[in-house]
């Protein structure tokens, strides 16, 4: 059996991504908990790693060669892990930029424009004196609601968001849309949405990525977890 791959990981949507695939493509993986709210993603061994101080990242002790290879961005661990098991990207070319097309709408919209959206929505509000911003919360509840749209169209025309077999473009998205109901949208005018969300949320290593240490992740953010995470560095 291959070494474990090392998953530097805290329990959220971009992490989130990571235990699916791992999960999915049947990898052994060892979890190293990157507990956010207490700053150890500034810690100069995770930065060696990860110079963008964000989670997740990799090391993956059989990489290219035979040789170590250390990943971050979870855009890129995905493409990754789909090249390194030749799984969930694609059967032919048409179909890999496919996915690839909508791995990127995820990094560079739905995962962008949800975050903006609970920020706003559920953290904001809670800080010390609270942030009440209208027109942000507006703007970026809009926008979610405009992509999820985007997406609803799509399904109406295949299974699954790049192509009818579940991807890497699935895995990145599912863990954000996941949470529509933070972000305060409807479902009612997204069937096809709805229909995905449900069929994603139903295999088995769907649900045993979601809930890799759950438990570490309180169900409030605390004053100090927000200055730590919202603070200027």
């Amino acid at each position: 059996m291959p070494a474990p791959i090392v998953l530097h990981y805290w329990p959220t949507p971009n992490g989130h991504k990571i235990t699916i695939a791992l999960e999915e493509m049947g990898l052994p993986y060892e979890v190293r908990l990157v507990d956010i709210g207490k700053g150890d993603q500034f810690q100069p061994d995770f930065l060696k790693i990860a110079p963008n101080n964000r989670m997740p990242a990799i090391e993956d002790p059989d990489g290219p060669d035979g040789q170590s290879v250390a990943i971050f961005e979870s855009g890129a661990i995905l493409q990754y892990l789909a090249r390194k098991t030749g799984q969930f990207c694609g059967r032919t070319e048409r179909e890999r930029i496919a996915v690839d097309q909508w791995l990127m709408w995820q990094m560079g919209g739905v995962g962008p424009m949800a975050g903006q959206a609970n920020h706003f929505l559920r953290y904001a509000p809670q800080m010390d004196p609270p942030q009440v911003l209208p027109y942000a919360q507006d703007r970026y509840r809009a926008e979610v609601g405009r992509l999820y749209g985007v997406l609803d169209r799509q399904l109406a025309t295949r299974r699954f968001a790049a192509t009818d077999d579940f991807t890497i473009a699935d895995m990145a998205i599912y863990p954000w849309a996941s949470g529509w109901e933070r972000q305060e949208q409807r479902l009612d005018d997204k069937p096809h949405f709805a229909r995905w969300l449900e069929e994603c949320a139903s295999r088995p290593c769907v649900q045993r990525g979601m809930a890799v240490a759950a438990e570490a992740r309180a169900p409030k953010m605390s004053a100090e977890e927000m200055k730590v995470l919202f603070g200027k560095r």
